[in-house]
């Protein structure tokens, strides 16, 4: 029997009210109807066991058990400090990046990006789009999509940090041999934008205690860059 996934937050026992978005998808999209199979996870690792109840126009009332903790999510919290690249090219690596794993999202500005300014509305969008790439790939962690930063303040997100260079002298198999990853230890992994980062902010990021990695042989695309790195990390662990 299907169970559909829905987000509630807070979770809490008992009859939940659902309007909006949730519930529009619930009837609109899914066609529930009282007595269908729920499952509610509050986008910070809790997840609950349900029953749809009542269906009145655009109000879904479930009926929810006690939530419970779950092991779906990675090992290794990925966060993604992503450059900002043209176009909306970034909203697809959101979606990809969390089917995959990563627990945050950090858009930042370095010299050569050619966007500079990240729209109120394209943030909400991204972290919609996070939203639906958890509900959808059974994920019990909703990720964050932080506020615009600037390169400058990313030593200080995590305890950890890789940083993508097509031209390092390392690559990301040999580092990880000489450190391996630690369970449960944050990574930073930051990626550049179309033109790549400039020597100079590669070099202030190592400075800052940054490994620069390469992942192979070839150069790849910036909105390609991130899931191949993020994969090559994550598949080690058994995703």
């Amino acid at each position: 029997m299907r169970v559909h996934r829905v987000l509630v937050s807070p979770l809490t026992v008992g009859e939940v009210r659902l309007l909006g978005r949730e519930a529009y998808h619930l009837v609109q999209v899914l066609r529930v109807k009282p007595g269908d199979a729920v499952r509610a996870f509050d986008g910070g690792g809790l997840e609950a066991e349900g029953v749809v109840q009542q269906v009145a126009g655009p109000v879904v009332v479930l009926k929810l058990f006690e939530p419970q903790p779950t092991e779906r999510e990675v090992v290794i919290p990925i966060t993604l400090a992503l450059a900002l690249l043209k176009g909306d090219k970034l909203a697809e690596v959101v979606r990809q990046a969390t089917e995959l794993g990563a627990v945050r999202f950090i858009p930042f500005v370095s010299r050569h990006c050619e966007v500079r300014e990240l729209s109120p509305q394209r943030l909400t969008r991204w972290r919609r789009i996070a939203q639906e790439a958890a509900k959808q790939s059974g994920r019990s962690v909703v990720p964050e999509v932080s506020e615009l930063l600037g390169l400058e303040q990313l030593p200080s997100l995590a305890e950890r940090m890789l940083v993508a260079h097509p031209y390092a002298d390392t690559t990301l198999a040999a580092h990880l041999q000489q450190a391996p990853l630690v369970p449960h230890q944050p990574l930073l992994l930051v990626t550049g934008p179309e033109g790549g980062l400039r020597d100079s902010e590669i070099s202030h990021l190592v400075a800052q205690g940054a490994a620069a990695i390469r992942l192979g042989p070839r150069i790849l695309r910036a909105e390609t860059a991130p899931l191949a790195l993020l994969s090559a990390l994550l598949v080690p662990e058994g995703l």
